[in-house]
């Protein structure tokens, strides 16, 4: 027995939440399922006939709120806009570089950006809000293939991101490939002093 949160959404979903997951439920049932409430215990079944029991010792708050319709999320700072940015001040990378495309086709998907230096190299740019070891193998691989090109080779890499976790950094140097930590805020030209998590 727990202190929990229990989130039942008008979808029929229910969810099991502690403190210290943030987000992430400890047990969930997803829709289409049914509650059935109890003294005490709380039933949660979907079609299949799977079940999640929950006891109740003692309900601390009880609450419920219409939420109304959904109208859509949108969200500010992700990749998309990041790449759209880079590109519009791909100066960013360094003085004298050059935009050549935004989603450069290869075989294996689209490398985000693909530019010159100053010297006329090829630059294949992978862009992450948050940049972690997956992201560098990503471009690794993007590295491997365009520099079997000719007409591409040789291909330098960098990996651009608003936070670069440092095992991702520590494989990227170890690898070739430059880091580049990206400000969203001075990318669409707003000075700020306050840090913003989008």
């Amino acid at each position: 027995m727990a202190n929990r949160l229990l989130l039942v959404k008008a979808d029929g979903s229910l969810s099991v939440h502690s403190d210290d997951r943030a987000y992430k439920p400890l047990n969930w049932m997803t829709p289409p399922c049914w509650l059935t409430e109890e003294p005490g215990v709380w039933t949660v079944q979907n079609k299949a006939g799977e079940k999640l029991v929950i006891t109740l010792a003692e309900v601390m708050h009880d609450s419920a709120h219409e939420l109304g319709l959904e109208p859509g999320l949108v969200k500010d700072g992700v990749e998309a806009h990041l790449q759209e940015l880079l590109a519009e001040h791909i100066t960013t990378l360094g003085d004298g570089y050059t935009l050549v495309r935004r989603e450069f086709p290869t075989a294996i998907g689209p490398v985000d950006i693909m530019c010159r230096d100053a010297g006329g190299a090829s630059v294949a740019v992978e862009i992450k809000r948050r940049g972690e070891i997956d992201g560098v193998e990503q471009l690794t691989r993007y590295l491997e293939l365009l520099n079997r090109d000719p007409l591409l080779a040789p291909v330098q890499g960098v990996f651009a991101a608003q936070l670069i976790k440092p095992q991702a950094r520590v494989l990227a140097e170890d690898r070739g490939i430059r880091c580049v930590t990206l400000d969203y805020n001075a990318l669409r030209g707003i000075e700020s002093d306050e840090f913003r998590l989008f």
